[in-house]
Formats: C-alpha cells, sequence, structure tokens
C-alpha cells in the first residue's frame, strides 16, 4: 500500500473543496513507471480519501453546477448553528461541525482502473468542511494496488 498525507487551504468560509485532481496527482505518481501503467489490470486498486478531522467529511458529488452549494444549504438545514449545541468551544454554532462527519463521512473508497479513478461522468472527489476556525486540513490518500 502506498500512502501520502496532502495539505489543502478550505479558508474562512464552508466549502467543497474538490480533491479530484490531487487524488489523480497521487496516483500518477504511484503508477509512475511501475509495470502496468500503460492501462493494464497491474495499474488498477482501490483509492481512499481519508480525512482525519472530527468536523469534515468526504464526498463523492458533482461540483460547479450548483450541488456543492446545495450540499453545503442541506447541512446548514438539517444541523442549524443555532441549534443549542453542547459541543461549545470555537465560533458559535461551531458543534455542529463536530457532526457533519455523521452525515458525510471523512472517508470514500474509490475504484482505480487503468491507473485512474473509475468515476461517473460528472463525480468529483471532494472535501466538505463547514468548520470556520481551521482554514488548513491534511486528507490522507492510501491506494491499495489489485
Amino acid at each position: 500500500m502506498r500512502s501520502e498525507i496532502v495539505e489543502v487551504r478550505t479558508g474562512s468560509g464552508e466549502v467543497v473543496l474538490d480533491l479530484t485532481d490531487e487524488c489523480e496527482r497521487f496516483l500518477a505518481s504511484a503508477f509512475d513507471g511501475a509495470d502496468g501503467a500503460d492501462g493494464t489490470e497491474d495499474a488498477d486498486g482501490l483509492l481512499h480519501v481519508f480525512a482525519p478531522h472530527a468536523t469534515a467529511g468526504v464526498a463523492v458529488i458533482e461540483t460547479g453546477s450548483g450541488s456543492d452549494d446545495d450540499l453545503l444549504a442541506v447541512l446548514g438545514a438539517v444541523l442549524p448553528a443555532d441549534f443549542g449545541w453542547r459541543h461549545r468551544h470555537g465560533s458559535p454554532g461551531h458543534g455542529r461541525d463536530h457532526v457533519v462527519p455523521a452525515f458525510v463521512p471523512p472517508y470514500a473508497t474509490l475504484p482505480v482502473v487503468a491507473g485512474r479513478l473509475a468515476l461517473g461522468t460528472w463525480q468529483r472527489v471532494c472535501l466538505v468542511d463547514t468548520n470556520r476556525d481551521n482554514p488548513r486540513r491534511k486528507v490522507r490518500l492510501s491506494l491499495l494496488r489489485g
């Protein structure tokens, strides 16, 4: 298995941050010069994307057409900041950030075929981060070759 941690900046607002290009870069590096990089089954496997944070998740979702904004809006409606969260440190409403991973899990496992992510036409791999207190995140990418 090959594993790498990448650091990303999420900024000071809620965000659905597209990680797909970073995942593809990792895969290209992992399969570079390896037998099977020409598209044979030796370049197949599973990519596991994991956000080691208590307040972020990983989603496979369409971006750029409003779905990413819709996801944040639904999370805001289902998990309102003014709910009266028991977890109260951080900025107002931060308690909800700790519940987000129950709705958007902090991981995704994706098929890799011929050295590339086998995603659907509009699917993208994204970090979902509603925590405004932490503008930097780490994401672990792990490849289990087939």
